[in-house]
Order: structure tokens, then C-alpha cells, then sequence
């Protein structure tokens, strides 16, 4: 048979690390099935990583059912850096896309970040879009709206070094995870991806984003408390990331004041784009979310001068 005009097409490792993700594991595995790219052409990676509830379980049941091929591992804790290390060891793959637990992909995602890796070879990592959807409540879909305000940046300009593109939704080339060796183990926490993202441009590489949608654990309800303790943790490991990083995030910008002006300036954006009035409620928002970002990071930094017994 003649292969003339037959584009043969790379495969596709799907890195997937969770823990405790049971409520929402079922339907990122579906999302990840129902892709419009070749199966045969695919191979999904499961870290789960010291999960407390039924998620393992869930993923064992589905991985049973699935036409790709699947491999699942199971750890203690180690930390996200470690899971995804496992994932790129293991992986067959020629790119790594990254899924988190909590997502949903839109049908032809996988398919649309493999062909622009393909036509853009000075590009290391790509990430897809964040749908500009309603969440599963207000809370919820300012969430989504703030954080894809947050990205819509250039990642190759200078303005956007302090930006993270974050692993969830990213597809990363493995020959450039293992030439600036790897994710940093000790980032166990949030940061790793940043940390990673840092090496990357260091090494020569762009970092840009793809016109394809996927949708976030916004799409559920959201609660104060929930956003509280996302924030807080987030604030509480960036100190370690920059300690490494040291320099990279100019704290007065983290500062509940000033991110209730970024609010102010994103919600004008937004509002352009959605027409939604709802999105003048994003102050607020953000400076709820980073005053405890704000306080998570300096509980992490009066830890680290504690005496230990």
C-alpha cells in the first residue's frame, strides 16, 4: 500500500497524577477516551499518589474497560514532582500531556496540541485554553474567569517570565523534560510546574498557548472555604519555590491590595469578552483568594525558622 500523502502522526503520552480525586477522576478518564485522536497513537499514564479515598479503585475499574493502553502506579505521598517523573520514565510517548483529576478535555485537545508541537519544533511546552464557561455556581465561574485572565499574556514576551502555564491542560516535549533533567522532587507541593517551566525557557525553548478548550474543577460548585484552602497551600509552598526561585515573583504583587486592583483591570477585560456584569464581583475575589495565598505563605516562612525538636 502507498504511504504517499500519509502524515504518520507521533504518539501521545497522557500523564494523569491525582490524589483524592474520586469525585471528578470518572469524568476526566472519559474526556481523555472520547479524543478524536487515534487511540492506537495514545498511551495514558495513572500516578495515583497516596489517594485516602476510592480513587485508585476508580481508575483500576475504568482502566479495565479502555481500548487505550494504560499503566497505573500507586505511591505514598512523595510529592507531585516525583509523579511526574514517574510518567516521563515510563512514558512512550514523543510529547506528555499533562491532565489533572479534576478536568475535562474538549474532543479534539489532544489532537490539536500534538499537530501544533508538530509545526512549531521551537516550542517545548503548549497549553490549551480555559473555557470562558459558567462554573456550577457565581463563585465558581469568577474562579474560571480570573484564572484565565491570568494567562492571557504573550509567554514568550518578558512580561509573562512571572507567569506559570501550569501542567493541567500542557503538553510538554519528553526530550526537553529530560535535557533540563527532569521535575524537581523537592517541589512536592505547587511549583513544580513553574520550576520546570523556568528551565525550560533557560534552555532556548517557547512556551505558547493553543486554541483548544478545557474545562477546570470550576465547572462545580465552589465553596469560600474550598478557594481559602486552595490559596493557602499555594502561598504556602510558593516559599520553597522561591527559595530556589528566589526573585522571580515580586511579593508586593501576591499583596491582597494590589491583587484587588488586578481584579479591577481583568474584570474590564473580561467583560469585554463575556459581557457578563458579574465579572466587576472579580476584586473581591481576588483579594480573598490571595489573602490567604498571603498568610499560607508566611506560615510556610515562619516554619522554616521554627527549631525543630
Amino acid at each position: 500500500m502507498s504511504l504517499t500523502g500519509v502524515i504518520a502522526k507521533p504518539k501521545v503520552t497522557v500523564g494523569v497524577c491525582v490524589k483524592n480525586s474520586s469525585a471528578t477522576i470518572g469524568e476526566t478518564i472519559e474526556s481523555i477516551i472520547t479524543q478524536d485522536f487515534p487511540h492506537k497513537l495514545m498511551e495514558v499514564i495513572f500516578v495515583d499518589d497516596g489517594s485516602e479515598d476510592n480513587t485508585l479503585s476508580i481508575i483500576q475499574e475504568c482502566v479495565s474497560k479502555i481500548t487505550i493502553p494504560a499503566k497505573v502506579f500507586h505511591t505514598s505521598w512523595k510529592g507531585l514532582g516525583h509523579a511526574r517523573n514517574i510518567v516521563v520514565t515510563n512514558a512512550a510517548g514523543r510529547y506528555i500531556l499533562w491532565v489533572d483529576g479534576d478536568m475535562i478535555l474538549s474532543s479534539d485537545f489532544v489532537g490539536k496540541l500534538v499537530q501544533f508541537m508538530e509545526q512549531h519544533r521551537d516550542v517545548g511546552i503548549a497549553k490549551g485554553k480555559q473555557a470562558l464557561e459558567a462554573g456550577g455556581n457565581l463563585l465558581a465561574t469568577l474562579e474560571t474567569y480570573s484564572r484565565a485572565a491570568g494567562r492571557m499574556v504573550d509567554y514568550d514576551s518578558e512580561k509573562a517570565r512571572s507567569k506559570a502555564l501550569g501542567t493541567g491542560g500542557s503538553i510538554y516535549r519528553v526530550e526537553v523534560i529530560k535535557q533540563v533533567g527532569g521535575f524537581d522532587e523537592n517541589l512536592r507541593g505547587y511549583g513544580e510546574d513553574f520550576d520546570m517551566e523556568i528551565r525550560v525557557r533557560k534552555a532556548g525553548w517557547s512556551l505558547r498557548l493553543v486554541d483548544t478548550k478545557f474545562f477546570d474543577y470550576e465547572r462545580h460548585i465552589l465553596t469560600w472555604k474550598n478557594l481559602w484552602s486552595r490559596y493557602w497551600l499555594r502561598g504556602y509552598y510558593a516559599h520553597y519555590f522561591l527559595h530556589k526561585n528566589s526573585g522571580l515573583i515580586k511579593q508586593y504583587k501576591m499583596f491582597p491590595l494590589a491583587a484587588f486592583l488586578a481584579g479591577i483591570l481583568h474584570s474590564h477585560k473580561l467583560f469585554s469578552l463575556t459581557n457578563q456584569r458579574s465579572v466587576f464581583l472579580l476584586p473581591f475575589q481576588y483579594l480573598f483568594k490571595m489573602s490567604a495565598w498571603y498568610i499560607g505563605f508566611i506560615r510556610s516562612h515562619l516554619n522554616s525558622y521554627e527549631p525543630r525538636t
